[in-house]
């Protein structure tokens, strides 16, 4: 994707981490630079309002649901392993769970991801007009 102009920051890139930027996850000088992105590149600022209001209909639709506590128990204990590896200089390994439990829950995510596509599908030019300020974090309306 791009609109055909040079920018200091390729669209590409932008992209990559557009949701670093849409969690307020990036250090201030990328975010400027994207910030700066967006407002030149009417493309990927569009691509930025429809992955605003996806996520914005994520919480809105998933955002009540409470974490199961044996899952929020092994992915924090999975992110203090890795991050113990890492001190250490060794080599992260991710395991798949693959018990008929993980199992459910995947299908369970991928029915929540495929509604959101849909629901996306029927709101997405409702959603985003293109050209209107961003700011990153705002709520999508």
């Amino acid at each position: 994707m791009s609109c055909g102009d040079p920018h200091d920051t390729e669209c590409g890139e932008v992209l990559d981490h557009l949701y670093e930027f849409l969690d307020n996850e990036m250090a201030e000088g990328d975010y400027d630079k994207l910030r700066v992105h967006f407002e030149e590149c009417s493309p990927c600022l569009e691509k930025y309002g429809l992955e605003q209001a996806i996520k914005a209909l994520i919480k809105r639709c998933c955002g009540c649901d409470d974490t199961p506590a044996d899952l929020r128990g092994k992915v924090l204990a999975r992110i203090d392993s890795i991050r113990a590896g890492q001190r250490s200089g060794e080599a992260v390994v991710v395991a798949v769970d693959a018990t008929v439990e993980g199992h459910a829950e995947a299908a369970q995510q991928g029915r929540q991801v495929r509604e959101a596509r849909e629901a996306r599908e029927v709101t997405a030019e409702a959603a985003v007009r293109p050209g209107a300020p961003v700011e990153a974090g705002a709520p999508a309306e």
